[in-house]
């Protein structure tokens, strides 16, 4: 009897623990609907302002090259003002699904946890934004002679420009995640030093899957992320020293 009402107590809390998580996702998702008219109304401007700063003087216009190309690229482009504006909702969401199994002092962490997440994906974005597309760019306009001239879609620079901002949010997580695993205590930083470079292999493999297929796009993920790794390592060992220094 005792282990009948022990399953029923474990289904139910497993249950419970699936319908957070689908509230968890329902809200972000419906998040990102809610802000994608948003974010269409301001991919225009958008998709202007990123082609303003990010194209060299070398390159006057981007081509369409199908009716509905810049209709569909908007959208796209929507979609992505649409995820980022959501960002600060998901991470909000994800602190609420969290919350109930911490202590009271891995809440306190938590706290910092999602603001440190705004905070670097933020930042992955301005940086990809304001230095990688114009050095992309610029580099591509590097091949530019009297017998070769690009003729670069908008689709094309949209899709490389999303891609990698996207990636660099994501990848600038980073930091986060080593200083989250020494804190809790699923890996010292020790162990992290030894696997450093299976670790940096992994930051190009994932650079590799998150930029288009050109060297150039990959090593400039691929670089600052090592360093972010670098320096939450750095971090990490402060953290790990200080909390052998409490005990």
């Amino acid at each position: 009897m005792k282990k009948s009402i022990s399953n029923i107590e474990d289904n139910q809390s497993f249950i419970e623990h699936l319908d957070a998580l689908r509230s968890t996702i329902l809200h972000s998702v419906i998040a990102i609907v809610l802000l994608s008219p948003l974010g269409i109304y301001f991919a225009p401007k958008f998709i202007d302002w990123l082609i303003s700063i990010s194209l060299p003087a070398e390159m006057t216009r981007l081509h369409y090259f199908s009716p509905m190309e810049v209709f569909i690229i908007q959208l796209k482009a929507g979609l992505v003002l649409a995820i980022i504006l959501a960002s600060p909702v998901i991470a909000y969401e994800i602190r609420k699904f969290i919350l109930p199994a911490l202590y009271e002092n891995e809440r306190k962490f938590l706290g910092w946890f999602m603001l440190l997440f705004i905070i670097l994906f933020i930042s992955g974005v301005a940086f990809c934004i304001f230095l990688i597309l114009p050095l992309v760019m610029n580099f591509s306009a590097g091949f530019m002679s009297e017998s070769l001239e690009p003729t670069i879609g908008l689709s094309n620079f949209v899709n490389l420009a999303s891609g990698l901002i996207l990636a660099f949010g994501i990848m600038f997580q980073l930091p986060l995640a080593v200083l989250t695993g020494v804190k809790f205590g699923l890996v010292e930083v020790k162990t992290l030093k030894k696997l450093r470079p299976y670790i940096i292999v992994g930051i190009l493999v994932l650079a590799a899957i998150f930029t288009p297929p050109d060297v150039v796009s990959q090593l400039m993920l691929g670089i600052p992320t090592w360093l972010l790794f670098e320096a939450g390592l750095l971090a990490a060992a402060f953290i790990e020293k200080c909390n052998n220094s409490a005990d």
